[in-house]
This record gives structure tokens, sequence and C-alpha cells, in this order.
């Protein structure tokens, strides 16, 4: 019989307030403050409720904030995403990635409409020009590239950066555009949204004007006009324009922020003559001492362009430096109150949220969000003995958990806590500290109420007694000591008291107690494991076989087994009775942190830095889950009592449940998903032309890839026309028998056609596909089949049933076989049908389309006439407000007032 076993699936995440890696953004009330939990995010600039993010794994996702529920998927990139930006109307979103490639995706449609390839780094940043129907691009290639969204084509190359570019914006009135890179400069250039084709000779088409910064060409859509000097040197990661266009913020990887005013055209012009008549006065001063020898005269002065610069628009207001690494901001785009010039808000790198009000030369913080988790890194989980509590400790605190409902109950300050575990009664928690100390944190009173100087050392690890008596400690100053709990009589508090202290010679890294309390294992940092007898501390076994030292070991409940993860990528099981290895498994792709038994089996966790949390089986050395979710190094790992759960702390600064589910699952079954996962990897570039053979100026791409879900899609949607095409046969044997025959059987329809006719099932499988996978999809379908699907759209456009998606099928069809579809004489009469029917099922589609807009708009104006009316009739009656309520001698007065 094949064993079967549950499966564990992530249940809650918390101790999140904002990833380091996402953005935070101001929905279009500047209401809500939307921050990522390790993802990008794009703010939808109508007032919608929808909002996109993009992940590690290139997928973008539409969540719909109120309803907490994920609208739609887009596949597409074959990297993360780092870029998302909507248009002003909210139909189109642009996404960058670092794949190189952007997407323009139509949201409506829930498809990719093209990719534009020409980059040669990670994409940074988009910004749509409505003006103009284009995009601009920024990379780390140090380019800025102009898109013509209509031609799908690169019109314009920026070169003049000499840093990687990490951020651009455009202002309200698309007037401005400005950005910011490793440059110790912000550039700023002029949208020119004029711009039209140019009579430049083709030699000349690729020369460079050293005025402006820019490649020549038939468009010139931004034109620099000169950078501006930033008080700071390191790199601009964000820089925004703020929503009415006069302030900008210039946020650098570190932790300072710059405010600039932009000045308006008036400001900027008065500003630009103030300046040229200062040019003029220093010229005709210095040609009045040199003789006009030297310098400039004042006739060349004067023949100067009157053209507003960069010093004229933009002016540094004030400088926000804070306590923390800033990683993102945005303004607010609700309106500024009296004596405020706006609202800006901050992610910091020490996982908090703050607001601040800005006036004209300070900034006071408004709002702050950091109550809920870790200001670093999660480095100790550890759960109680009946799994009610979790506390887990950084640099600076312990915090303590209801596990189940992911509540913070206590927030202690201690020391940098490396291990820790829960003193008998869940009253107090032990926590051992870098500097070596042991503290005992009151968790009812939410204080540290001692701290005893127990080694020299950090105190990597501490392993209790079965019993509760005590727990033993392992340090890097080699010893490993034993500890007693007391009560200090005088105070009832806990104490500990050390009993016995076993000297190593190396640093101990972790150490562990068998369940009967007879085994003590200790890792040392020579890559050994030695074993000694807990009574007499005699040693028992030396255990070798690590290339590198193990970080992390358990003993099974029936003290059969020892499990150690190493640094070395490893996990190695032993048997206690005489040492022996009975396997090593290569567990991760970089050092294994920590490893647990599940209490009373020998299924065992392992976490490592390859962020992964991986289940085995020890008795047969398999393999059974691989859980994915944590988006950097997993530090620790905790347990529950039962199994039923357990508890995974990050670099990432989250904190992971995750629960076993009653779903049964099968090694074999986990083998083909975790091969179909290489495989969706190993996929060809889904129709992208080769990096190497991009044209200069950048080229256009089918957008999405190939997946397992399209491939899936494909064969539905051929094993649906092999199954139509026969129960259409079928249907036309049977009504020729029945003109033979009259008294003939009766006609059986297959049973796997669900009851449908042999189009509508078609129409089933081809409407079942995600809009975003379709075109890859039709990619992947062979000529002959695109034929027999494109015989039923004729029918199907004649019965008005998912025209869009008909129309939509037919024009990738002819797109992907345009050659073969004119060179095949039996496909003529298909598209001549095919052309008329089309046209006339858009037609009716447009017609009703256009119908009930006009019925909505008389209806809008009925109810308007009716208002209107109202209002004429209220004031030819004259008829007074009514007054408010007034109890007592007020409403009497009030009421004679009325009357008279």
């Amino acid at each position: 019989m094949v064993k079967s076993y549950l499966r564990y699936e992530e249940a809650a995440t918390f101790g999140l307030v904002v990833s380091p890696e996402s953005n935070v953004e101001f929905d279009s009330s500047g209401k809500l403050l939307i921050a990522g939990a390790l993802e990008q995010l794009a703010r939808m600039p109508t007032s919608t409720s929808l909002v996109a993010a993009g992940y590690a794994d290139g997928n973008i996702r539409i969540w719909d904030i109120i309803k907490g529920t994920c609208e739609t998927t887009l596949v597409g990139h074959k990297g993360a995403t780092t870029a998302l930006r909507y248009n002003k109307s909210g139909s189109l979103l642009a996404s960058g990635s670092k794949d190189t490639d952007i997407i323009v995706w139509d949201v409506v449609g829930e498809a990719g409409l093209f990719s534009l390839r020409g980059h040669r780094d990670q994409v940074t940043d988009v910004v749509f020009l409505t003006k103009g129907k284009r995009l601009i691009s920024s990379s780390k290639d140090t380019f800025v590239r102009v898109w013509d969204l209509d031609t799908q084509s690169c019109i314009q190359t920026v070169v003049g950066h000499r840093g990687e570019i990490w951020s651009i914006d455009v202002n309200v009135a698309e007037s401005y555009f400005v950005t910011g890179s490793a440059d110790p400069e912000i550039h700023l250039y002029r949208i020119d949204n004029e711009a039209e084709e140019e009579s430049i000779p083709q030699d000349e088409d690729k020369e460079k004007d050293s005025n402006l910064g820019t490649t020549k060409g038939k468009w010139q859509v931004l034109k620099n006009i000169g950078n501006i000097r930033r008080g700071n040197n390191e790199r601009v990661a964000t820089i925004r324009f703020d929503a009415s266009g006069t302030l900008i913020g210039s946020q650098v990887a570190g932790k300072v922020l710059e405010v600039y005013s932009v000045a308006d055209y008036a400001d900027a012009t008065r500003r630009m003559k103030r300046r040229i008549k200062r040019k003029k006065e220093k010229a005709a001063k210095a040609s009045d001492r040199s003789g006009n020898s030297e310098g400039k005269s004042q006739e060349e002065v004067t023949s100067e362009k009157d053209e507003i610069i960069s010093s004229d628009v933009l002016h540094l207001l004030q400088t926000i430096r804070m306590k923390h690494k800033i990683r993102s901001f945005c303004f607010s785009p609700s309106q500024a109150k009296k004596g405020m010039i706006g609202a800006i808000a901050m992610a910091l790198h020490n996982n908090a949220l703050e607001v601040y009000e800005l006036q004209e030369s300070t900034a006071s913080r408004l709002h702050s969000v950091e109550f809920a988790g870790h200001r670093s890194d999660v480095r100790v989980a550890r759960l109680s003995q009946d799994s009610t509590l979790l506390m887990t400790a950084s640099h600076n605190a312990v915090k303590i958990w209801n596990p189940q409902t992911s509540a913070c109950l206590r927030t202690v300050e201690t020391g940098y806590g490396l291990s820790g575990l829960f003193a008998p009664g869940n009253r107090h928690a032990i926590v051992g500290t870098k500097a070596g100390t042991l503290e005992i944190v009151d968790i009812g009173a939410a204080e540290r109420c001692k701290v005893v100087e127990a080694h020299l050392g950090a105190v990597w690890s501490i392993s209790p007694f079965t019993d509760g008596s005590g727990f033993v400690s392992g340090s890097a100053d080699h010893d490993v000591k034993f500890w007693e709990y007391e009560v200090v009589q005088a105070t009832k508090q806990l104490s500990i008291r050390n009993t016995r202290t076993l000297r190593m010679a190396e640093d101990v890294l972790a150490v562990c107690l068998s369940a009967d309390a007879k085994y003590l294992a200790v890792s040392l940092l020579d890559s050994t494991i030695k074993i000694f007898f807990v009574d007499t501390l005699k040693f028992f076994l030396s255990l070798y076989g690590h290339k590198l030292p193990a970080l992390g070991m358990d003993i099974s409940s029936d003290g059969a087994l020892l499990v150690t993860g190493s640094a070395d990528k490893n996990i190695k099981i032993w048997g206690m009775d005489f040492g022996d290895c009975h396997k090593s498994l290569f567990a991760h792709a970089d050092s294994v942190m920590a490893v647990q038994f599940v209490p009373n089996t020998h299924y065992v966790f392992s976490v490592g830095k390859d962020r992964g949390v991986k289940y085995w089986d020890a008795d047969t050395f398999e393999l059974l889950l691989t859980l994915e979710a944590h988006h950097a190094e997993v530090w620790c790992l905790a347990v529950s009592s039962h199994g039923d759960f357990i508890v995974t702390g990050s670099h990432d600064r989250s904190i992971r449940r995750w629960d076993r589910t009653s779903e049964p699952f099968f090694l074999e079954e986990e083998r083909e998903k975790r091969l179909e996962t290489m495989f969706d990897a190993g996929l060809d570039d889904g129709g992208h032309i080769p990096k190497e053979d991009i044209p200069e100026e950048g080229a256009a791409g089918v957008a999405g890839r190939k997946t397992q879900d399209t491939i899936s899609a494909v064969d539905s949607i051929i094993e649906a026309l092999e199954m139509a095409e026969s129960e259409t046969e079928r249907l036309v044997a049977h009504k020729k028998e029945k003109k033979s025959d009259t008294k003939g059987a009766q006609f059986k329809p297959n049973v796997l056609l669900l009851g449908m006719a042999p189009d509508a099932f078609v129409l089933k499988a081809v409407s079942s596909v995600r809009p975003s996978d379709l075109e890859q999809a039709l990619l992947m379908l062979p000529f002959m089949d695109a034929l027999k699907l494109m015989g039923y759209l004729k029918g199907w456009i004649s019965e008005g049933t998912q025209v869009e998606l008909v129309c939509r099928v037919a024009v990738l069809l002819l797109q992907i076989h345009h050659q073969q579809l004119a060179s095949t004489v039996a496909a003529r009469p298909t598209l001549t049908s095919l052309h008329s029917a089309l046209k006339e099922g858009v037609q009716l589609l447009k017609d009703t389309i256009g119908f009930n807009i006009a019925a909505m708009g008389h209806l809008q104006d009925a109810a308007v006439k009716v208002l209107e009316i109202r209002k004429k009739l209220a004031k030819r009656k004259g008829a007074p407000e009514p007054a408010p309520k007034v109890r007592g001698r007020k409403k009497k007065k009030q009421s004679k007032a009325v009357e008279a």
C-alpha cells in the first residue's frame, strides 16, 4: 500500500508592517496608505479600489483592497517585477522586470498587448505620457527610452547619465520630466508633446547633441534643460512629483529625503529674466574692466536664447533626515491643510511606516505605524510547551505572540537575542543574547526582571529539560552550562542557578537534550558533534561527516535518531545507539539554519538560507514537501507539541505559520509537481526575439510567456476540437442512416460533451483559457487545428455569444498564421465569410453599447432636470428651512420667532 502524508500549507503571516523591497502608495482619496508586504505595488490613479502588485516570480496580480480578493493574474515576465505604473484612465498598466522587458497590459481585457524590448539591464521605472500615447522607461543600463504605443517602437533614447537610473516621474501637467540616478545631480527635462517628424538627413540621425544630452532622431520628446546638484552623494532610490506638481521628493538610498519646490511658468519666467539680467550686468562690468578683451561681450549675452533652465524651475525647500534608512515614500493626493504644503508617507528599513506634515521649512511627524513587528531579523522562534504562546526575538526586543490569532501580546526590550525558551508555567521566558547574558523576562509584567552574566561569548543555543527543572546553554566561550530554576524568597521572582559546566575545545554552536534526559548532543565549530551522558558528563560518541559546522540539530522523541543541519547545505540522520550515519541528504541550496523533529514521529522540518522550508521523512529519507513563501533567509523554526502547525522566522522580518491540513498527498504526485515546476522554468522565451538580435532603438515582442498553464490550455483546445469533430461526423452519419431507415435507433450524444453541441463545447474550451494566456496558447496551436478553430468563428459571431472573445481569437490567428493562410487556397472561403460576419457582429455589439450609453445619458439628464424643477418650486413657495430642534425655553422662543 502506498503511504500518504498530510499536507502543510501557509496559514498566516504576521509581524510585518512593510517589507524593505516594496513601495508605499496612498489611495486616490488619500485616506488609505497601501504598504507592500514583500511585493511591489502600483496605485490606480482613479477612484477605484483596484491595486496592482508585482511579485518576485514575474506575475502581476490585481487586488480589490476593499473585498480583499485577487481579481486577476497577469503572467508574462520571466524575472521579478520591478516597476509598475497605470495610465491616468486606469485602462493600461505598464510593468518592468529584471528580464529587461516592458509589458503593456490591457487591464479591462486582462491580457497583455505587447512587450517592448531594448534595455540591456533591469527596468527600474516606467511612466505614461497620456497626451502623446507614449511610455517612458528607465533602466540600470543608464538609458531612458521613449516608446510610441501606437507604433510599438522606441522613438528616443536619452543618454547623458553616468550612473544607473533608479526612478523617473512626470508632473500632472506632463510638462516636466525628472530622473533620479546614481549621479550627484537631478536631471530635469522639458516634455515636447507637439514633437513631430523632422526632415533630418539620414547621416545626422545618430549624432549626439551635447547640449541636450539626447540622441537626435525623428522625434525629440524630452529636451534636457539642465541638472540640479543634490545635497547628498548617495544614489537616488525614488523621485516623485506630488499630485499638484508643485513639489518633488528625492529619496536617496539612505536616511535623507530632499524636498524641492517646482515653480510655475510665470515664476520660472521671472527667474529666467532676472538670471539673464544679472548675466548682462556681469558681462558689461567685465567688458569695462578688460576693455572687451576677456569674457563674453554684451552682444553675445544678448544673443543667448531666453530659455528656462533647471535652476529657474527647481529650488531646494528642505531636507528631512530620519533615524533609519528610508526605503520608499509617496506624497498624499489629498489637499493640504492651512499652514501645510503637503503630507508625505515613508516606509523605513526597520519595518515601520511614518507620515509627516510638510511646512515651508520643517516637517513634523503626524502618524506612525511601528507596533506590529520586529525592527530587524527574527532570529529566535520558540513555542511554549502547550503551544499557546510564541516567543520571537530580534536585535533589541522580545515579542510574545498568540500563534493562532497572530496577535502581539507583549513587547519587552532586551539584548540581541540568539536563543530562548519558555520557563514552566509560561509566566517567564529565558533569552540568550549575543553579549553572553541570560535575560529573564516576566511575560505578565512585560519587563526584563533579571540579567545573568552567564557566558563570555554569544549564547547560541538553549535546550530545556523535559521535566522542567532547568535547561542547558551553549556558548561561543567553549562552555556548556547546566542551569536550574529557583525562586528568590525575598522578591518571589524566578531566578536561575548554574549547577555544572562542561568545558569544550571549540565554540559551541548548538546543544540538544534527549527526551529522557540521558544524552546531551553538542555541535562544535570544528564540524563535529559530540554526545555525552547527562548524569556523569562522560563522553559517549563523536560524529564526523559534516564539512562545515552543524548550525542546528534535534533528537527524536523516542531517542533513536539525531538529525543535524549544517552550513555545508546537508542534513545528516544519525543513529543514537552506535553513532552511525543513516543517510546524508543534500537539503538546501545554502546553509541549513535549523532542523526539528515533529514530536512522536520521525518527520523532520528544516529551514535554510535559500528561503525554503522543507519537510522530510527520516525513515525513508524522502523529501515530502517544499514550502516556499519567505523572501529572504529563514533563521529559525518552531514545531508545535502536536505537530499541527509550525512557525518560521526570516530575515525579511516576517513570521509565518504553516498549518497541517486534512488533505493527503503522495510522494509520486509531489515529484511530478516538482518536475513540472522545473519544466515550466526551462520553457523557451515565449516568442521573444533573441537579445543579440534587438536593434539599438528597441523592438516589440509578444506579451506573455509559456507556462504549464498555457500548455494545458492548448491541450484542452485540441482535445475539444477532436471531440467536436468526431461528434459532428457521428451526427452526419446518423442523419444519413435516418434518411434510409426512418425507424432507426435514436442518436446518443457523447457524454463527455456535457450535453452541449459540438461548437458550444469548443467555445467553452476556448473561453476557459485565462485571457492573459490566450495569445501564448494560440501561438502553440498547430496550423491545421487553427483552421478547424476558425471554422467555428462564424457560427459563434452569428449567435452573438462572446463577441469580444471571438474577435480577439480571429485577430490573433490571422496575425500568427498570416503567411500560411494567404497561401492556402482551402482557407479562402472561411476567411471571406468570416470577414463579413465579424464586421456585422461587431457593428451590432457597437450599436447595442451605443444605445445603452445613450439611454443612461438620457436618464442622467432627466434626473438633473427633476432636481432643477424641485429647486425652482421650492424657491417659488418660499418655504423656510426647518428650524433646528432646541430643548426648553429656547425652543419656545425660537418657535415664536419663526411664526413671526
